[in-house]
């Protein structure tokens, strides 16, 4: 059996840029346009191998072929170096950051060299996005000093700074896996790592380094601290990665080893090379109870950030009643909303699909009742409300309450039968239209209007150990790359870390369009489509089987059906949903 070797430099798990498809405007319904899709262990079709510092170069030649330098493919910072002084070569440090740029210009100057970075974007040394260069920033300045009677650069800026078009080809958009502070579902954190082989240990490398500080009360990592990838992680020829981990860490009980091998089961299944794995700790195999020493990729299916409970039936309201099925074969529920007219206006359904709760007309009430049990009782959970938001429910079962009073957004969780209040700066108090929260729990996601334009932002969820709900963190807004102005009819999940968002481009012209919830730009699966007619709201899930649905006039129409016409028997329904 042969393996390959797969090596990593450190900095290698920065992020990329991923390119936004075009969009296309018809004469009536729906285009789809999006980029071609790209194998994420594909290689990258050619090689750039950079040239060195000539005899004679001008401080700008200089410092243009440092810039193109540090583009090199297989990615490397030998060639970089060499046109830094050794004092600058010795301490320059890439990896601390990762800077992608539009365009930039013609380096200028003599002593002192300038170039200007236009739609320049930061990453952190760990991938993450981090969103738009400061503007003090965008402007990168190089002291130049004569060694042996060459020009180098003295003070070359501590990040690699690379074109975006290169890192939308080199890299690829990833997600961490970790758990939740209670231990049961998974928690998805996107990063950027390069494609090709060094996938499978890009993606160790950095799932072993833990979730950030920020994020303790968000997320935990069960791989013991302290560790690091021995040279790399290999693969067999019959797609069995070998993780050797070193670093004096005790083997885990097997509570803990069984959560790490899920966390690291759920990481590696985005290499679609991987058909299994072994795991080393300091030459130890790490073995649980069933006594196998290889594992399969799907272990640990049942932390499934989309909620291994969640049904992917839809519900909606007909003349105030319940309806639940498949989009082409909605049926009247036959709990206590579907046989009677309960007066409720939206609602909202737990991921098993088995409760329901609706917002009254009024908007001052929730009613809770069962599905589809007629015997069920209708409970009054909420009371005294205004301009209430229809419920969001994650996994745990807690249900998620926008109050709209006239001082703004008041949040609250209802779980195990008591509604504890909840603050979120920057949506709390705000003027909220629409909120989400993941089916994990650890992100909620608002539009907020300011000042006649609409923001969409997303905070992370605290929890303590036992669920208990403590706060978020400040909401941040996710950033928008080409609109201004922005009008939101309605927003929904499209995976546990992107969104879909239905948005009003003005006349009788909408667009469909998918936002990353780390503000990067969307990539190869996005959607973008423009659709004419008026079109009201939409239903989409983080699963990537069920269908996209926008409501118009004339009824349900599946965005991603090539048929671009409305869902026959869905005129007339209100508050269409999936569950969450």
């Amino acid at each position: 059996m042969t393996r390959r070797p797969v090596a990593l430099a450190a900095f290698l798990v920065c992020l990329a840029l991923a390119a936004t498809g075009c969009l296309g405007i018809p004469v009536e319904g729906p285009v789809v346009e999006t980029e071609t899709e790209v194998d994420p262990n594909e290689q990258l079709g050619y090689y750039n191998d950079p040239r060195p510092p000539a005899p004679g170069e001008l401080p700008e030649d200089i410092v243009k072929g440092f810039l193109d330098a540090l583009t090199a493919i297989p990615v490397q910072t030998n060639t970089a170096e060499q046109f830094l002084t050794r004092e600058e070569a010795a301490s320059w440090r890439p990896q601390r950051r990762t800077i992608t740029y539009a365009d930039a210009s013609v380096p200028e100057g003599s002593n002192r060299i300038t170039v200007e970075l236009g739609g320049a974007n930061q990453v952190d040394s760990g991938g993450t996005w981090r969103g738009p260069l400061p503007a003090d920033e965008r402007q990168l300045t190089f002291t130049m000093q004569r060694e042996e009677g060459e020009w180098r650069i003295a003070d070359a800026p501590d990040a690699l700074v690379v074109p975006e078009s290169w890192f939308s080809q080199a890299f690829r958009r990833v997600s961490l896996y970790y758990l939740d502070p209670s231990a049961q579902i998974m928690v998805p954190e996107p990063v950027f790592l390069p494609r090709g082989d060094q996938l499978a240990t890009a993606l160790v490398t950095r799932l072993i380094q833990g979730p950030s500080r920020r994020l303790r009360r968000v997320e935990r990592s069960f791989v013991p601290e302290g560790l690091d990838v021995e040279l790399g992680v290999t693969v067999s020829d019959e797609g069995v990665a070998d993780i050797r981990l070193t670093g004096g860490a005790p083997m885990p009980a097997e509570r803990d080893a069984s959560l790490m091998v899920a966390q690291l089961a759920w990481t590696l299944s985005q290499d679609t090379t991987i058909t299994g794995m072994r795991i080393t700790i300091d030459g130890e195999p790490l073995i649980l109870s069933e006594g196998s020493p290889e594992f399969e990729m799907d272990r640990g299916r049942f932390y499934d950030p989309t909620g291994v409970q969640a049904t992917s039936l839809l519900f909606a309201l007909r003349e105030g009643r319940l309806l639940v099925g498949e989009a082409d074969e909605l049926l009247p529920a036959t709990g206590p909303m579907g046989t009677e007219t309960q007066g409720v206006s939206s609602i909202g359904v737990d991921l098993p699909g088995t409760t329901v709760a609706g917002v009254t007309e009024a908007g001052d009430r929730i009613l809770l009742t069962d599905v589809r049990d007629a015997e069920a009782g209708v409970a009054e959970v909420v009371s005294d409300g205004t301009r209430l938001l229809a419920p969001a429910w994650d996994f745990a079962d807690r249900m998620w309450v926008t109050d709209r009073p006239d001082g703004g957004a008041v949040l609250s969780v209802r779980s195990g039968g008591r509604l504890r209040p909840v603050t979120i700066r920057g949506i709390s108090g705000r003027d909220v239209s629409q909120l989400l929260v993941s089916r994990d729990g650890s992100r909620v996601v608002a539009v907020v209007d300011q000042r006649n334009n609409d923001r969409i932002v997303v905070s992370r969820v605290e929890y303590d150990e036992r669920g208990r709900v403590l706060g978020g963190t400040p909401a941040r807004e996710i950033a928008w790359a080409d609109q201004t102005r922005i009008s939101v009819l309605d927003i929904g999940w499209s995976s546990p870390t992107s969104l879909t968002v239905l948005h009003r481009l003005g006349g009788d012209l909408s667009q469909v369009r998918t936002l990353l919830v780390d503000g990067a730009p969307a990539g190869s699966t996005a959607i973008a489509l423009t659709l004419q007619g008026v079109a009201r709201d939409l239903a989409s899930s983080p699963r990537a089987t069920d269908p996209v649905l926008v409501r118009t006039r004339a009824g349900l129409l599946d965005v991603l059906d090539s048929s671009a016409t409305e869902i026959s028997g869905t005129e007339g329904l209100r508050s269409v949903t999936y569950v969450g």
